[in-house]
């Protein structure tokens, strides 16, 4: 009788032992089934059409731009009065030529006064002032704050930085939109001409693309007029 019920429980665990066998294998095969059937999605599966706006791209740093025009409005100040100073100031006073030595200084042999060094001189101060106030007005006005695509998927609004703190919006139909650069490989901005329009608006790398996929199915594709 002890032999028989040692056989028993000898078969009782090796059934039990490959019921948990086959139970396992069963459970793995099912993770892989499930695993390898879920789909990468991609660009071709972004349904556009989107029910209310969407935010695709923010970039927040107001302070940023602040100080850079008060910069730019300091720089104008200061190059327009140097100008405006070699104009009305600077008077015509002849170098006497008998007392130039070999040790006198550069600026002692020049007569600033004279037309040319003072007109060149106003002339070239002003336009450094007047052309670095534009340079930076013009790139804060390019500067994106946020990109939004507008309900229904035919839209773009750009929402820009404006020289004096304020917002400023544009709309445009999404097919005049044209990203000149991959989202993947740009480093520190994000170049996007609008068709029609001077020069790019720039997306700041710094700032975040709430809505990658959604951005690379509408305003980051590459388009050809």
């Amino acid at each position: 009788m002890s032999l028989l019920s040692y056989a028993s429980t000898v078969l009782r665990r090796a059934a039990a032992s490959r019921l948990f066998t086959n139970y396992k294998t069963c459970i793995n095969n099912t993770k892989s089934a499930t695993y390898s059937g879920v789909a990468t999605k991609t660009i071709h599966d972004v349904n556009t059409k989107v029910i209310k706006d969407v935010i695709l791209f923010k970039y927040e740093n107001p302070k940023f731009f602040m100080y850079m025009n008060i910069f730019a409005v300091v720089q104008y100040m200061f190059w327009s009065y140097l100008g405006l100073f070699s104009f009305s100031t600077l008077r015509d006073a002849p170098v006497d030529k008998s007392t130039i030595t070999e040790d006198t200084p550069w600026f002692r042999r020049i007569n600033l006064g004279e037309n040319k060094y003072r007109n060149t001189l106003g002339t070239v101060s002003i336009v450094v002032g007047a052309g670095s106030l534009f340079m930076i007005w013009m790139y804060t006005l390019r500067s994106v704050r946020y990109l939004i695509l507008n309900k229904g998927g035919r839209q773009l609004t750009f929402v820009t930085y404006t020289p004096f703190g304020r917002n400023r919006m544009m709309t445009v139909p999404i097919e005049n939109v044209c990203c000149k650069e991959s989202r993947n490989i740009a480093k520190v901005q994000l170049p996007l001409k609008i068709k029609n329009r001077w020069m790019h608006y720039m997306l700041d790398m710094r700032g975040e693309f709430k809505n990658p996929l959604l951005f690379d199915s509408t305003a980051g594709l590459l388009r050809k007029w």
